[in-house]
């Protein structure tokens, strides 16, 4: 029994026709790249802006925002050479099966757990929050955490449903929703310039501080507690080490992969979805980070909030546009769940149909075209999290999981580039394998700057997956017991033709 076992390209194709796996076909580039745009523009944009400046980056956090974007678009080309030559549910998961081996490929696919149902779970936490703000909702109903929090589980819950009845339905779900949520974004940049003050500039870039006292040990960077190095704020390694924290603003162009078997024209519109979505919003989250620490001065306390896009405005006195924002958060909010659980649901879908979990689960509705019954369970599985799990110190695994899946995504490329050079693929990384090693060097030095803590959470994540690899899915893999799922011979082999469109 080979834990390296590769499930090769033409059988991963072959297996999306299976009558009783067929997903339906139903969006084009436009529907991806409001996916991604969907997903994308969230927490990080709403939250995290003010929160990192205050705390690592200062005026310079627009930096760490275009150091976490590089970091994404080296992942991204090869994310999209991948769904363009692969194009199967399941992304990282799909891919790293394809080159790296089964044993691999589970880690990724549980892996990915941490950064789309997780994260689901978090955003949902803090749409509920949103919704507190905006409406004066009673504690027991939103936004308190010391309480099972039941918006957080009917918005999840009302998702689900949404998920179930079909891509198409979540697209125009989610494209009203984020023409919304840009719209805010944007009136937040023109809006602010009006109260931009070049004097909160100053310092751009903060000299570094040494961290207080009793703040060192797992709370640290990795790689300050690797290289011996005194723990501090600001300064070149606080931009460094805001950029890995803002990294989980981008998380979601990845997922724009996992509906590949669900796009018309797969091999042409899957890139442009993943790299248009990406660069739309690293324009937005570069300008929202130059115009909020304008008005507000990068050590005011009022940065370090829940809200401090909010709290920027009233600072000014435009207390009315406080409630302008906390509408575009809810919906900005509410698109991201949509989008991660549907990429949960896509993934999980995979390893089902590969028999690594019970491949009931990887069930299509007749009707929608959509897999329910893995798309119900991961709603309920989230609305659990999201209701009841506290989950401020876990949203930190986020970040991690993504990385990880990075790396071995673009390791993936130089390795299939080796092993199978005679496959189609309409899009190319340029540069193999510089781009590829510079995708996997920059995800990897943004990791280290994660703190000890969150290395420890994710290791044990993984440790748990291994336990459930080797007493279930290893035994029970489609390709182990040879169900419907059989190797093609060598002559046989079917390379995936370029439509008329490419």
């Amino acid at each position: 029994m080979s834990v390296l076992r590769v499930k090769s390209v033409e059988q991963s194709m072959a297996d999306t026709d299976e009558p009783a796996h067929r997903l339906k076909k139903e969006l084009s580039a436009w529907d991806l790249t409001v996916f991604g745009i969907g997903v994308i523009i969230g927490t990080g944009i709403f939250v995290l802006t003010g929160q990192q400046a205050h705390v690592n980056a200062g005026a310079a956090i627009a930096i760490s925002f275009v150091l976490a974007g590089v970091t994404c678009a080296l992942a991204a080309l090869c994310y999209a050479e991948f769904a363009s030559t692969v194009p199967v549910a399941g992304s990282a998961y799909t891919f790293s099966y394809a080159t790296l081996g089964e044993l691999v490929a589970w880690i990724i696919g549980w892996d990915l757990v941490l950064e789309l149902a997780l994260g689901a779970a978090v955003v949902a936490r803090g749409w509920s929050g949103y919704l507190h703000s905006l409406f004066n909702l009673p504690d027991w109903l939103a936004g308190d955490a010391a309480r099972p929090d039941i918006a957080a589980i009917v918005i999840v819950l009302a998702l689900t449903a949404v998920a179930v009845f079909g891509t198409k339905l979540s697209g125009r779900v989610t494209g009203v929703l984020v023409v919304i949520k840009v719209a805010v974004v944007l009136f937040v940049v023109v809006a602010g310039l009006f109260f931009v003050k070049v004097a909160n500039y100053q310092p751009f870039i903060p000299p570094s501080v040494p961290s207080p006292s009793g703040s060192a040990g797992v709370d640290e960077p990795l790689v300050q507690v690797l290289f011996g190095m005194s723990p501090s704020h600001f300064g070149g390694f606080g931009i460094v080490a805001a950029a890995s924290v803002v990294f989980f603003a981008y998380i979601g162009f990845d997922i724009v992969a996992t509906a590949a078997e669900e796009t018309r024209n797969p091999k042409r519109d899957i890139p442009r979805g993943i790299i248009g979505s990406l660069v739309i919003c690293t324009v937005l989250y570069v300008a929202v980070s130059i115009v909020i620490t304008g008005m507000l001065k990068y050590s005011d306390d009022r940065m370090n909030t829940s809200a401090p896009l909010a709290e920027a405005f009233k600072a000014n006195g435009a207390t009315w546009a406080s409630s302008i924002i906390s509408v575009g958060a809810v919906c900005g909010l509410t698109t991201v769940v949509l989008v991660l659980m549907l990429g949960q649901a896509r993934v999980l879908f995979a390893m089902s149909r590969d028999g690594l979990l019970p491949t009931k689960l990887a069930a299509v509705h007749p009707r929608f075209g959509t897999p329910y019954v893995i798309t119900i369970g991961t709603g309920v599985f989230v609305a659990v999290l999201a209701g009841i799990v506290p989950l401020a110190e876990l949203s930190k695994l986020v970040s991690i999981g993504t990385l990880f899946a990075f790396v071995l995504v673009s390791a993936g490329v130089i390795i299939l580039r080796k092993t199978r050079p005679d496959l189609n693929r309409s899009f190319r990384v340029p540069g193999v394998p510089w781009v590829p090693i510079l995708s996997i060097l920059a995800c990897v030095w943004l990791m280290l700057n994660l703190s000890v803590a969150t290395w420890l959470r994710f290791i044990v994540w993984l440790v748990i997956g291994f336990v459930i690899y080797f007493t279930y899915s290893a035994s029970h893999s489609r390709l182990r017991t040879g169900k419907g799922n059989l190797e093609v011979p060598a002559a046989d082999r079917r390379v995936p033709e370029p439509t008329g469109d490419d």
